[in-house]
Parts: C-alpha cells; structure tokens; sequence
C-alpha cells in the first residue's frame, strides 16, 4: 500500500536545490560518495549518509565542504570495525550511537557516535532493508 499524500494543485516546487552531501562525483574522497542510499538527519541539520560502495557511515556538519567517516570505511568484511553495503542509518540521541542497517553482514549494527572505532552487532541474520 502507497501512502497518500495531498499536495495542493497550485503548489510551486523550489527550482534550484542545494547540496548538502557529496556532488564531487563518484568516488571513495572524503567530499566524495559512491552510491549512497539511506541518510539521516539530525535537529542541528547534521547529514549522515549510508555511503553504501565506500562501506562507511559519512557525517555531513551543514554547510561543510567535505564529510567525516562516523563508522566503516575499512575494507569490505564482518568484523566489527567493518561494515558491508550499509544502506540505512539512524542516530539515537539517548545512546549517542548510530543503528546501522549492515546489509550484506545481514546485520544491524550499533556504533559509538562519537570516537567509535567498531561497532555492536545487536540483530544478526537478518534481511535488513
């Protein structure tokens, strides 16, 4: 089932965007995404991006040039200092941490928002999506 949503017949869309995420192309840079899918952003306007391809969570402060990689982007593995095709990410503020959907670990994992070198995988062998 799609949800419905109203929108009234004379709105005007805005005709220019703005980046606030990547637009440096394709690639593995730290101002660089590679197929990101699932983003999450905070009250302060923080971006945090499942960059899938690069393996890693990139935080995007506003109006920042360039991201930080918050988890992942070390190598392709299951180790918990590693994440495989993430593909969506949540932050919870009571614990300071991101949620990490690990697709291809088939995990979902819980990583330190803030100094966090690895992760706590807290569901395994799950299809998460």
């Amino acid at each position: 089932f799609l949800n419905s949503i109203d929108i009234h017949p004379n709105a005007r869309w805005k005709q220019n965007g703005l980046t606030v995420a990547g637009g440096n192309g394709q690639g593995n840079g730290i101002n660089q995404l590679s197929n990101p899918l699932g983003l999450y952003v905070d009250d302060d306007q923080t971006v945090y991006v499942a960059d899938q391809s690069n393996r890693r969570i990139v935080e995007w402060k506003s109006g920042a040039t360039s991201g930080q990689v918050v988890a992942g982007g070390n190598e392709k593995g299951s180790g918990d200092h590693q994440l495989s095709n993430p593909i969506d990410v949540i932050v919870d503020k009571e614990t300071n941490s991101l949620f990490i959907c690990d697709s291809s670990n088939r995990r979902v994992v819980q990583w330190p928002r803030r100094n966090g070198t690895s992760g706590e995988t807290i569901i395994s062998n799950i299809d998460c999506r």
